[in-house]
């Protein structure tokens, strides 16, 4: 019996046998930390779960804001507005009356 239990009673590993499992742990960790701040910071396999992704600027102003600023600047008479803001509620949906009957 006493030849079975020799290898771990005298100079066995020791402590040095925890030693590779901290190693691949640090690597492990290593790895997720990195493509934390790369990959799935940017929109990567986690985005999915973040919710939609915009996909405009929401502070620029809608095409049918610009026509109504450029007809109160008085850079386009009445009958261009009108003209154009019936072309843009065509291809913009809704305009200033609330949407579409």
């Amino acid at each position: 019996m006493l030849e079975l239990a020799h290898p771990w009673t005298a100079g066995g590993p020791g402590p040095w046998i925890l030693f590779v499992p901290v190693l691949w742990a640090l690597a492990v960790f290593g790895v997720v930390t990195l493509l934390r701040r790369t990959v799935w910071r940017h929109g990567g396999p986690g985005r999915r779960f973040g919710g939609p992704r915009p996909t405009a600027r929401t502070d620029a102003p809608t095409p049918i804001a610009v026509l109504g600023r450029r007809f109160a600047a008085g850079e386009i008479d009445e009958e261009e507005y009108w003209r154009r803001l019936s072309v843009l509620e065509e291809h913009f949906g809704a305009g200033p009356k609330g949407g579409p009957a």
